[in-house]
């Protein structure tokens, strides 16, 4: 048994954060129905990579264990089929702009009368109040407004992005985060509720250490590159075969990396035993650590720091790590039959369980390759009104 078995979520979200959350969930055993318009469906279907036969490797990576179907919510019938679909589900997640669901009598508070027990969230850029809550916004924008970006980056380069959708990415699991409590919080309670969630708010929640940093020292971080802002040494260093080696120690790593860097100089000297010290003497203790790693082949000094403890990691690329033997040996790298494009690579979800099923990699549905089953067997719908639905474009 899957352990989200019966739990049924009518999913009206698009593109990234709300598809991520609610792929997680199907494959955790939830029974997600993904509403698209008709014809052209969720707009990440047209994204990049595209693949030989007209599908998106993108949507591919967040669509999976799902069924599709196409419902045109600006038609009367739309919305009363929507309303019927909603009646049965556990969760709703939504993430059009504030307001958008009302004017089709789909937003929680049209529904909840008739579904009490449902759990509804709307996802958006800036939550349901506030000056910026009708604003539209993307990934970077959310990056580039709460800090991330402004902390992201080398001291003496422009601001840079996360290399993937932080924004995004962190948003949809805090959507799984707050599905997963309402329906713990329902057992309890007997009744649902509303989560207002924004993006914005996700990733101003994600500074903690950097807002800690200014609510103790009123200091506004910088960015500092692949350094810590509180501990050295903890940066990437550039070998001798030109291979980058994340290292990061604690108190108990120093004299460790001394060693196996033969600085004893700098092992012998007491007053770096202390990270509150070699912070003060930052720059120093940095020029000294790149000048001895740069004369080092990364793989055998990497070796050489863990086999003493020391926290010590190559900086891979995408291709590295998918290729890591570990990362192999987890069973990370999964894959389905899709029907058009074959079989197709993908991630799996890195959940293991003792006591339930594991999740099993599911196959993104075609567009609305489930229309017809979830009208006649949620619905009860014959063939004659679901193609009179079809013949007005409504599905």
């Amino acid at each position: 048994m899957k352990p989200l078995a019966g739990v049924k979520i009518l999913d009206f979200s698009r593109v990234l954060a709300g598809p991520f959350a609610t792929q997680i969930l199907a494959e955790l055993g939830a029974d997600v129905t993904k509403v698209e318009r008709p014809r052209t469906g969720d707009e990440s279907r047209s994204f990049e990579p595209q693949l030989p036969h007209g599908q998106s490797a993108y949507f591919f990576a967040l669509n999976r264990a799902k069924k599709s179907i196409t419902l045109n919510l600006k038609s009367t019938a739309g919305q009363d089929i929507a309303r019927r679909l909603v009646a049965q589900a556990d969760v709703v997640v939504e993430n059009f702009l504030p307001g958008e669901m009302a004017k089709y009598k789909l937003d929680y508070a049209s529904l909840s009368a008739d579904n009490p027990r449902m759990i509804y969230v709307s996802n958006t850029g800036f939550g349901q109040t506030g000056p910026y809550r009708n604003r539209n916004g993307y990934d970077t924008v959310f990056q580039a407004l709460s800090g991330v970006m402004d902390l992201t980056g080398y001291p003496d380069a422009p601001p840079a992005k996360v290399g993937l959708p932080f924004a995004d990415l962190t948003s949809g699991l805090y959507i799984a985060i707050s599905i997963l409590t309402g329906l713990v919080g329902r057992n309890a309670s007997g009744r649902g509720c509303y989560v207002d969630l924004a993006m914005m708010d996700v990733q101003t929640s994600l500074l903690s250490i950097a807002a800690a940093r200014l609510f103790a020292l009123d200091e506004d971080p910088q960015r500092v590159g692949t350094e810590h802002m509180g501990r050295v040494p903890s940066a990437a260093f550039q070998c001798r075969d030109g291979g980058w080696l994340h290292i990061s120690g604690s108190d108990q790593h120093w004299q460790k990396i001394c060693r196996v860097l033969e600085l004893a100089e700098m092992a012998d000297d007491l007053a770096l035993a202390e990270n509150a010290a070699r912070v003060t003497r930052r720059d120093e203790i940095m020029a000294t650590l790149r000048a001895a790693i740069a004369q080092r082949d990364r793989t055998p000094l990497a070796e050489a720091l863990r086999a003493q403890g020391v926290p010590a990691g190559e900086v891979n690329t995408v291709r590295d790590i998918l290729n890591d033997p570990h990362i192999l040996a987890r069973g990370m790298i999964a894959g389905f039959d899709h029907p058009t494009e074959g079989k197709f690579a993908a991630l799996r979800n890195p959940l293991r369980f003792d006591g339930f099923d594991n999740p099993i990699t599911g196959t993104p549905p075609l567009l609305g390759a489930d229309t017809d089953d979830v009208l006649h067997n949620d619905l009860g719908m014959d063939s004659a009104a679901i193609a009179g639905l079809r013949a007005e474009r409504v599905i």
